[in-house]
């Protein structure tokens, strides 16, 4: 609280479940609020806004590195023996260096001639849900919440990650297979960043007036999502989505979403 007062920025604090802090700040820069929860803070769990938190009904996710553990595109290249070579390449396009679509289609296509039987295997042996992915989605999901998971990854993973998780309408891409093996191309539309927000915005009219929407991701191909929603949650994620989102999960797992949005954990599922 002192460290505000020094910026000129009254707050209050209160205690919410779970251990986590509500602070109450009468007027100021959001820009100085951040820095100043960064500088003593860190790690944090935050959501940053100028109202009370209302329950979304719409929660709109992006899934690898935030749903679940993992980038799928880089271990199914582990597959082919080429995982650095492509996990560059993921990476330089989540911290927004290279344009999505094209990156993507670069990476899909190291990827020809590898046989189908890799992705049940990756999915096997690679594909876990991140810590709390379940019960965040459960629990939005029983307080009446939609549930819509949104990838640049692909059908053949999000498909079953939805299943487990609760999701109940998946977008992502697909890869084409033909006589058992990768062809190197996608075949259908492509989901990119763009896709995530009409997505959003479709989602959110046949919602009506008067919804609100909770959107998570970790990477630049999130930011428009993030930007487009009532309420954007970067969850460990990259600089560029970080700063793009009113809120982060940089210390919790995700159930540190429920308790910023004050939801006790006696209603959790």
């Amino acid at each position: 609280m002192a460290a505000l007062a020094a910026r000129g920025m009254a707050a209050s604090l209160t205690q919410l479940t779970g251990g986590a802090w509500e602070v109450s700040v009468a007027a100021g820069d959001t820009a100085v609020l951040r820095e100043v929860v960064d500088t003593h803070f860190a790690p944090a769990d935050v959501l940053i806004a100028d109202h009370p938190p209302i329950l979304p009904a719409l929660f709109i996710s992006d899934m690898d590195s935030t749903m679940i553990a993992a980038e799928c595109i880089d271990e199914l290249a582990d597959f082919a023996g080429i995982k650095p070579m492509i996990a560059v390449i993921t990476e330089r396009a989540m911290q927004g260096e290279l344009d999505f679509v094209s990156a993507l289609h670069e990476r899909v296509a190291l990827l020809k001639d590898l046989p189908e039987a890799a992705i049940a295997q990756c999915l096997s042996e690679r594909i876990t849900p991140m810590p709390g992915a379940r019960v965040l989605v459960q629990t939005l999901r029983a307080k009446g919440c939609r549930t819509v998971l949104v990838t640049g990854g692909f059908h053949q993973f999000a498909d079953p990650v939805a299943a487990q998780l609760g999701f109940e309408r998946v977008v992502a891409n697909r890869l084409e297979i033909a006589d058992g093996k990768l062809t190197g191309r996608l075949t259908g539309p492509i989901c990119d960043s763009s896709t995530k927000r009409e997505t959003l915005f479709a989602e959110m009219a046949e919602l009506g007036a008067g919804a609100t929407s909770l959107a998570m991701g970790d990477g630049a191909n999130d930011i428009p999502m993030l930007e487009a929603a009532d309420c954007g949650i970067a969850f460990c994620a990259k600089p560029k989505a970080r700063a793009a989102a009113d809120g982060w999960v940089d210390r919790g797992d995700l159930t540190a979403v429920l308790r910023l949005y004050d939801i006790p954990e006696a209603e959790w599922f």
